[in-house]
């Protein structure tokens, strides 16, 4: 009578064992395990180096907005985008094309 308890245990225990591998597995390997980590963090720091260069080009941006607000806007760059926009010179500039 001792062996069927014996099998019973065994089968218990080899199944314990498998439920333990399958979820060891997907602690590594899975959608949220420590391979997952790995990627998400350098995707992390590639999204926070993409967002620092977007930041800079942004503050560029503002700073031109800035200088060329109807208002008040700078009178150096207006005449900068005018020469170059609409190519208008005056007859005692200049101009010297560089490629």
């Amino acid at each position: 009578m001792d062996r069927p308890n014996l099998a019973k245990e065994s089968v218990t225990q080899g199944l314990a064992l498998c439920c333990l591998l399958v979820l060891l597995a997907v602690a590594i390997a899975g959608p949220s395990g420590l391979l997952a980590w790995g990627e998400s963090y350098r995707l992390l720091a590639e999204r926070q180096q993409e967002i620092q260069k977007l930041t800079v080009e942004r503050d560029e941006l503002r700073n031109r907005v800035t200088l060329l607000d109807p208002r008040h806007a700078d009178p150096d760059l207006a005449g900068e985008l005018l020469r170059k926009n609409l190519n208008v010179a005056h007859p005692d500039e200049v101009i010297m094309m560089v490629h």
